[in-house]
C-alpha cells in the first residue's frame, strides 16, 4: 500500500515539476514588442546614444526588452530601462556608457582596439574587443579576467 501512494505522489510530483517548466518556458519566451512600448529610460538612451540610427524592433520577456538597432547592434534593457547588454558587433560601444577606468585602461593595453560589447555582470563588466579577446572588469574598473 505505502508503495502506492509513494508512485502517486511520485508522479503527482512528476507532473508539477513538467507543467512548472512548461510554465517557466514560456515566460522566457521574447515576445515582439511596439517600439512604443518600450521604457522611457530605453528610448532616451537609444536617442542619446545611437544618434542616427533608430530602433528595427524590439522584444520583451518577463523581465528584459531586447532592441535590435538598423546598424546591427543589439541592446539589452532591464525592466526598467536601464541598460543590460550593448553589443556593436564590428563597431565601436559608444564610449560614454563605457566606466572611464575600463576605457583608460583598454587604451593603455589595447592602443589599435577598441570595444564591440560590453555587459554589466555581477562581478562587474564583461567587454569584448575588436581582437576578440574577452576582458573582465570588476566594479571599480580593475581587470580580474581576460580569455580569448
Amino acid at each position: 500500500m505505502k508503495a502506492k501512494s509513494f508512485l502517486k505522489n511520485a508522479k503527482m510530483l512528476a507532473m508539477a515539476l513538467v507543467c512548472l517548466m512548461v510554465s517557466n518556458s514560456c515566460l522566457a519566451d521574447d515576445k515582439p514588442i511596439p517600439v512604443e512600448k518600450l521604457p522611457a529610460a530605453a528610448k532616451t538612451f537609444v536617442q542619446n546614444n545611437f544618434q542616427g540610427k533608430t530602433i528595427l524592433f524590439a522584444t520583451k520577456d518577463w523581465n528584459t526588452y531586447e532592441c535590435h538597432l538598423n546598424d546591427g547592434t543589439q541592446i539589452d534593457f532591464r525592466k526598467d530601462g536601464t541598460w543590460d547588454k550593448v553589443d556593436c558587433n564590428l563597431a565601436a560601444v559608444p564610449a560614454a556608457i563605457i566606466p572611464e577606468t575600463i576605457q583608460n585602461y583598454v587604451k593603455a593595453n589595447f592602443p589599435d582596439t577598441f570595444i564591440t560589447k560590453i555587459d554589466k555582470e555581477r562581478h562587474g563588466y564583461d567587454v569584448e574587443l575588436s581582437n576578440n579577446l574577452e576582458l573582465k572588469f570588476n566594479q571599480q574598473g580593475v581587470l580580474i579576467g581576460m580569455d580569448d
